[in-house]
This record gives structure tokens, C-alpha cells and sequence, in this order.
């Protein structure tokens, strides 16, 4: 049997970072999350919770806060039914959703979707961002019951649906193209002219180069983990980068910003993928996703 009322002790626990605050949230004492922690621990004979500052949960940790997300959005539709099962004199636990996607994504349409879905829904949402490319890997550790993510395959367990591409261009401001691209964006010119990348997952520079320029080349970098951060680095020459049309657009229109190359666009294919077992529970999440990804990504 599932001890549930210690399993919602280990997601007070990774939700808030913290026993105390877990404790001050289930209205009991630190010692009391500590030893029913420790006692959930010594059962199962794993470590459920890394202990620090924040707590994070393990992997096996995340396995079980995603089984306690699944329980509250079962409960939540019994107490619905069967108003008379809700304990008047229990807190009420609201379910927080995790939920990965790329910053690019983030800082240009998802965070619409959520809005939408927050404002019609009694859920929460806990939103961590990595790049496209590895968001899928945070749904097959049990990490996020869904994500925006690059792999068109099916994550075991999940369903997945297209969202359109988004379209980066790569932009610089004129005076540094004027002044790292006298000869033409060459590869040689593009070895030296230095980019601006997001972390070391990013490819999209590397990947534009060798679309545009038919070589995998090497080159100089800032790293400027914010979206934002390049188009305001690009405005500035401090680099070139791949950045999002509905970022630039109006700073392409302007002058501000010019393609290094003319109508070069890379489009990355997103897609929606979402655990099985809450998909058909979050349908209405899913549908904003797609609505809002519609409106603004390349079909």
C-alpha cells in the first residue's frame, strides 16, 4: 500500500525547496516532514530527496512527485462529484503542473498559452526552460508531465502533437556587419566575427552556418543566456545571432537589425508532447498550446 500522506509530504517538500516551508505549508512541525521523509526513504531504500538549498527530488523523487500530480487531478474531479468527501479541517493542495520548454518559446508565445490556461483553471504551473533539443529528456526522467521539444518521436508514455516551427533569422546590427562583413558574410569573415550563443546546448549559430555556408566551422562567441539579452547584444553590435522573427521584426523594419544573409530563415519544428495518463485531464492545456502556437509559429 502507498503511503500518501507521505508522498504528499515529499512534493511539499521539492515544491516549496525546503522542510521548514513544507512544514509551515502542511501545518506541522519540520521535524515531523524530516522523519516522515526519512521513515518514506528507509521503505522504499532510495533517496527521494537531495537535501540542500533549495531541495530538489532525485530521479526516483520526480517519478513520485508526477504520481502525486496524476492523484490531485484524480481528486480533484471525485471532490467535484462527491462535494461531501473534502475534509473541511485539511488544507486544500492545489496540483502544480511542471512543465518544460525552450526560452525562445517562452519569450515569444507560450507564455500566452499558460496564461489562458491558468486563468480557467484551478491548477498551477512550474515552467523550467532548457533548449529544444533536450526538453524531451525531461519528460523521459519523469521530470515534467509535458513539454515543448524539438524530437518529433513519441516519448514513451506520451502524446504528441505538432506545433508549427518557429523561424529564427540571423541578425546584426548594420555598423557590425559593416564592420566584420566588408568582403561579404564569407567563411572566413564568419570565423572571426564573434556570435552570440545562449549555453552550450545551442546549436542554432552552428546549424545556420553550415545550412547558409555548406561548412561546420568554428567560431568566437558571447554567451548570453536570455533571449532577450540577444537582441538587445545585437542591437548593440556586440554580436550576430539567431534570434526570433517576432523578436526582430519591427527592428528589421526599422533598420535597426539586417540579415546576414537574405532570406536565410532556419525553422525549428516544435512539438507538444504530453504524458499519457494527464493528457485526456489536460485537454484544455493542450488545446491552448496548440491554438496560441498556431497564431504564432510558421506552419
Amino acid at each position: 500500500m502507498l503511503d500518501y500522506s507521505a508522498l504528499r509530504v515529499v512534493l511539499a517538500v521539492v515544491q516549496t525547496g525546503s522542510f521548514e516551508r513544507a512544514a509551515s505549508t502542511l501545518n506541522v512541525t519540520p521535524s515531523a516532514v524530516s522523519q516522515r521523509v526519512k521513515q518514506l526513504e528507509e521503505r522504499l531504500g532510495v533517496i527521494l530527496i537531495e537535501r540542500g538549498n533549495p531541495c530538489t527530488a532525485t530521479e526516483k523523487g520526480e517519478w513520485l512527485c508526477r504520481h502525486m500530480e496524476n492523484v490531485g487531478m484524480l481528486e480533484g474531479e471525485l471532490f467535484e462529484h462527491l462535494p461531501a468527501l473534502v475534509d473541511p479541517n485539511e488544507p486544500r493542495q492545489r496540483v502544480t503542473l511542471q512543465i518544460a520548454t525552450n526560452a525562445d518559446s517562452l519569450g515569444t508565445w507560450f507564455v500566452e498559452a499558460m496564461s489562458n490556461f491558468a486563468k480557467s483553471s484551478p491548477y498551477l504551473l512550474n515552467i523550467a526552460v532548457d533548449d529544444q533539443d533536450h526538453t524531451a529528456e525531461w519528460l523521459q526522467r519523469g521530470r515534467v508531465i509535458a513539454a515543448v521539444t524539438s524530437l518529433e518521436k513519441p516519448v514513451s508514455g506520451c502524446r504528441r502533437f505538432s506545433l508549427g516551427a518557429l523561424r529564427y533569422h540571423a541578425t546584426a546590427s548594420p555598423e557590425f556587419v559593416a564592420r566584420h562583413f566588408v568582403q561579404g558574410v564569407t567563411p572566413k569573415a564568419i570565423a572571426n566575427a564573434p556570435a552570440l550563443t545562449f549555453n552550450q546546448k545551442d546549436q542554432l549559430q552552428s546549424n545556420w552556418v553550415r545550412r547558409t555556408l555548406g561548412y561546420d566551422l568554428n567560431h568566437p562567441t558571447h554567451w548570453l543566456p536570455s533571449p532577450q539579452s540577444f537582441i538587445e547584444a545585437s542591437l548593440s553590435g556586440m554580436g550576430w545571432g539567431m534570434n526570433p522573427i517576432q523578436l526582430t521584426r519591427e527592428h528589421i523594419l526599422s533598420g535597426r537589425l539586417v540579415e546576414l544573409v537574405p532570406d536565410t530563415p532556419l525553422d525549428i519544428a516544435l512539438y507538444w508532447q504530453i504524458n499519457r495518463l494527464a493528457a485526456d485531464r489536460l485537454s484544455e492545456l493542450t488545446r491552448e498550446v496548440i491554438n496560441v502556437a498556431k497564431r504564432h509559429l510558421v506552419s
